[in-house]
């Protein structure tokens, strides 16, 4: 039977395994890892130590992306000794009537060590299409034509992760922020502007993954499927048209019209899109 594997926070019970009659030792997680990691891939592995009514010890949350592979896990691993003289208690969570799990998207990291286990290392690549300073584009950081000592910097970057052998490709766009305490210290400039690019870069790489789906056949085989549940924004655009998605009027932070070059380079004004362009940013700055 096919499973789909999502590039979000699994929150499924049957993906989560709970382990009891641990020993304390040294590296505890890192030996659950160690054991559990072999029958796929984890999101995480967090060991607790026992209540007091229920004795010395440990027990484990084990969360896996697939629930076959924990399903797997738990069959081969309930009563074995694995790293320790006495035998674990391994078993699937029971599932929890009346609780909804709020969705969250992995981290640019999970999504790659996912995308390398089931697509491979060459079965996926990424690429920024645009990583532009927004800075003051709703004038926030400007009031009564003087520029405030506390400053916010914003990032929007755009990019596309693309599957050859699935001839999928698909985009993510996302917005980088902090504020900075000292807007006149140049190194604290530089240090907070390399940190926001690094988070909006992380934030639309996610973006881009949750658009897919991996499909694992028992064969272990994979196939992918493009999903997206909303209109995409991005995907109306060219390249051309996201690399020219926000420009700044110099002085004053205001909105100017969007542009990009025209195939004989000159700036022609995009009027069929400008209501998409400004949809999109809008959206991105409130989040």
């Amino acid at each position: 039977m096919a499973e789909v594997v999502e590039f979000r926070v699994p929150t499924g019970s049957a993906q989560t395994l709970l382990v009891w009659g641990l020993e304390p030792e040294p590296g505890l997680e890192h030996s659950l890892f160690s054991a559990f990691s072999k029958f796929g891939p984890l999101y995480s592995v967090r060991a607790h130590r026992n209540a007091a009514v229920a004795g010395p010890g440990y027990y484990a949350v084990i969360k896996f992306y697939s629930a076959g592979d924990a399903s797997r896990a738990q069959e081969a691993c309930n009563g074995q000794r694995l790293f320790q003289k006495s035998p674990l208690k391994v078993c699937v969570c029971t599932k929890q009537k009346g609780f909804q799990q709020q969705v969250i998207a992995l981290n640019s990291n999970k999504c790659q060590e996912l995308a390398n286990h089931y697509l491979g290392f060459n079965g996926w690549s990424s690429r920024i299409i645009t990583l532009q300073n927004v800075s003051g584009f709703d004038g926030e950081n400007e009031e009564l034509g003087k520029t405030l000592q506390k400053r916010s910097i914003k990032y929007l970057c755009a990019v596309e992760v693309t599957l050859p052998n699935h001839g999928v490709c698909t985009r993510g766009v996302a917005l980088g922020e902090a504020d900075i305490e000292n807007g006149e210290d140049p190194l604290e400039f530089v240090t907070a502007s390399r940190r926001v690019q690094k988070l909006a870069v992380g934030k639309a790489l996610s973006s881009a993954f949750q658009k897919i789906l991996l499909v694992v056949l028992e064969n272990g085989k994979v196939a992918v499927e493009y999903s997206s549940t909303q209109e995409e924004l991005t995907d109306s655009f060219t390249e051309e048209e996201l690399k020219g998605l926000v420009q700044e009027k110099a002085g004053d932070g205001r909105r100017r019209h969007l542009t990009s070059r025209s195939s004989c380079g000159a700036y022609t004004h995009l009027h069929r899109h400008r209501r998409k362009y400004h949809s999109l940013v809008k959206f991105l700055l409130k989040k």
